[in-house]
């Protein structure tokens, strides 16, 4: 139970090899340690990650409370930094820096919100971090990237990976439940993130690596065996969540970008952070775990059709974008030009789908997680499977599935479903 597990352990100590490339895959990482409790160890896990003399402990008025106050005192030298309702945020980007001015680096305590925080403000700097994590919510943990919001649009920003994460088992599985189920929404979407790359590559040649699915691979069927345990605070559970997680992570290692754990799913989890008027407060996993059965049953719908119905040009109406998303409309415009086919490149692509489309959809089907086995382990865990059923208006979420297309450059199945004149039928459908 306790220590990384071996492939992770490979990864830290750079002696893992990419069997694509044949070579070792670089991790900025010096410790990753999971283990039953951190207590009493917290100076020895910080020791020798050339973090300086004066430390920041970073934590929100929950995570403090929570392990907080706990690390900050057996970290000699080390001053607490509290944030107020913290928001990953240019804003609270700006509050970190002038709160650990005086401080060498920073120790977060906490999740998604304040790891991201913490790496990006160091990152910015020079700085280093390490994290304690205090709920296994989210892949964020070991990424290079981090999610920052900037006047309302939401944006995966170069950050750097933190010099050490230590996950506390007990302190994982009393996490509120909600989060736990984020962090398997959060772990579920290989299957749709991976289906959306590869077809990416295939079809408009992107860059694709294969690396980021290998290691989730024996990891997957442990964690969606033991998704009821996860809500019973079943460590070992915990630590199959805790490993799937932190291997996805990993994946930015292979290209140092998102896109093996972030694709049609992760837009629509995008689209309601921005445009959701109120926020329903639903968490990023959550989010990611409704838009992943979202994006796996519109890639079964398309991978049923042996033969695609041909893609139209895409009539782009700036007009409309920019009038139902407000400021960000000009970019979402700029995504979308971006994105389109010109006549030329439509009949060019029809061509190419008629002589390879019985091909390509073998090879996903066959990487594709089947939904019947997806919606066994949402329900086993309790994972919410519907927009309705986190809070999110029905009418907003299809909303959502309509548009997300708009709010990344990356093309996804939401992009091929469009041109093909599906999405929009599909997306009356989405609750």
């Amino acid at each position: 139970m306790t220590g990384a597990d071996p492939l992770i352990q490979q990864f830290v100590e750079g002696r893992y090899v990419d069997r694509t490339t044949g070579k070792t895959v670089p991790c900025s990482l010096k410790k990753v340690v999971t283990t039953e409790t951190t207590e009493g160890r917290e100076a020895e896990l910080v020791l020798g990650l050339g973090l300086g003399e004066r430390l920041g402990v970073v934590a929100d008025e929950n995570t403090w409370d929570v392990a907080g106050r706990r690390i900050q005192a057996a970290l000699p030298n080390s001053l607490p930094i509290i944030l107020e309702h913290p928001k990953a945020d240019e804003k609270y980007t700006g509050i970190l820096r002038e709160k650990s001015r005086h401080v060498d680096g920073l120790v977060a305590v906490g999740s998604g919100t304040i790891n991201d925080l913490c790496k990006h403000v160091t990152f910015q700097d020079g700085r280093g971090c390490a994290v304690f994590g205090t709920a296994p919510s989210m892949n964020g943990y070991v990424t290079s990237t981090a999610s920052i919001t900037r006047d309302g649009y939401k944006l995966s920003l170069k950050s750097h990976a933190p010099r050490g994460v230590f996950y506390d088992l007990t302190v994982l599985a009393n996490a509120p439940v909600r989060m736990i189920r984020a962090g398997f929404g959060d772990a579920v979407c290989r299957s749709s993130a991976q289906v959306d790359w590869l077809l990416s590559h295939r079809l408009l040649g992107t860059s694709y690596e294969q690396g980021p699915f290998d290691i989730q691979a024996p990891y997957e069927p442990i964690l969606l065996e033991k998704a009821e345990g996860l809500v019973k605070g079943e460590l070992e559970a915990v630590r199959a969540l805790t490993d799937m997680l932190t291997l996805g992570g990993f994946g930015v290692l292979f290209t140092n970008t998102s896109h093996s754990g972030s694709m049609a799913e992760h837009s629509i989890s995008h689209y309601i952070d921005m445009f959701a008027d109120p926020h329903p407060g639903t968490l990023h996993g959550e989010q990611v775990g409704v838009a992943t059965l979202t994006a796996s049953r519109l890639q079964s719908r398309i991978l049923a059709l042996e033969t695609l119905p041909p893609l139209q040009v895409r009539q782009i109406d700036d007009g409309k974008i920019r009038r139902l998303h407000g400021k960000s409309g000009d970019e979402m415009v700029k995504v979308a030009h971006g994105k389109a086919f010109d006549a030329e490149a439509t009949r060019a692509m029809n061509a190419r789908l008629q002589r390879e489309w019985p091909a390509l959809r073998s090879e996903l089907q066959v990487i594709m997680l089947p939904l019947e086995k997806l919606l066994a382990a949402y329900a086993a865990s309790g994972t919410p499977s519907t927009a309705g059923g986190l809070g999110i208006e029905p009418c907003f979420y299809r909303r959502a599935v309509l548009n997300a297309r708009d709010v990344r450059d990356r093309w996804s199945i939401l992009d091929l479903a469009g041109d093909l004149g599906l999405l929009e039928e599909f997306a009356e459908h989405e609750e």
